[in-house]
């Protein structure tokens, strides 16, 4: 992947990925071209390629961009999150987030055109979901040695389990143009894995 990142062009680079991960998030990868994004930017394609040589070369920098701005946001829950429920709470509301601006989990959308996806693309989505899935593991494991959270079996396949039902829960919510399936879906599955104590503690409430 070789993205030019001199002077002015870093500004120019920025935007055209801004663009492109908003087209990703509302009409999937397979939904817009290189003319769809110089159209709204008011450049050419040529100028699209000198910064992104190819769609895959584009898609794949979205990819780790987003990457990273979420991996940034699980490190902040670990900073500033007291416990494991509030951890999980935190981690919904990075999606609830994404879902009030009208759009999906970047790589929700293109899990479901992988088949579809350059090879390098098709790695990094999965590294995404790696990571995701590695954090809510160890968040589970210390919630459950801490009694704040319980649940039945690995705290790998919950932290699966959750990652799959957010993702649905975005993707039903989605055509209904209603954040309040999501939430009230989001809402039953960390309250399933939040001890009674640890709700208790909340006036029976999810923190928020």
């Amino acid at each position: 992947m070789a993205v030019r990142r001199q002077g002015g062009e870093l500004d120019t680079a920025a935007q055209i990925l801004d663009v492109a991960e908003r087209l990703v998030q509302s009409r999937g990868f397979n939904g817009f071209s290189y003319a769809d994004v110089a159209a709204e930017l008011k450049i050419t394609k040529p100028a699209l390629h000198y910064h992104f040589a190819s769609k895959a070369e584009l898609g794949e920098a979205l990819i780790i961009r987003y990457a990273d701005r979420f991996a940034a946001a699980l490190d902040d829950l670990d900073t500033t999150a007291q416990d494991g429920p509030a951890k999980l709470e935190g981690y919904v509301n990075l999606y609830l987030d994404v879902l009030r601006d009208k759009r999906m989990c970047l790589c929700g959308m293109l899990a479901a055109e992988y088949q579809t996806l350059p090879v390098a693309m098709r790695d990094a989505v999965l590294g995404f979901f790696d990571h995701n899935e590695t954090w809510l593991e160890t968040v589970l494991q210390q919630g459950r040695s801490q009694a704040t959270l319980h649940f039945e079996g690995t705290a790998r396949d919950e932290a699966r389990l959750i990652v799959a039902g957010l993702e649905g829960a975005m993707l039903i919510a989605r055509p209904f143009g209603d954040t309040a399936r999501f939430e009230v879906a989001a809402s039953h599955m960390v309250h399933d894995v939040i001890t009674p104590t640890s709700k208790s503690a909340n006036g029976g409430k999810a923190r928020r």
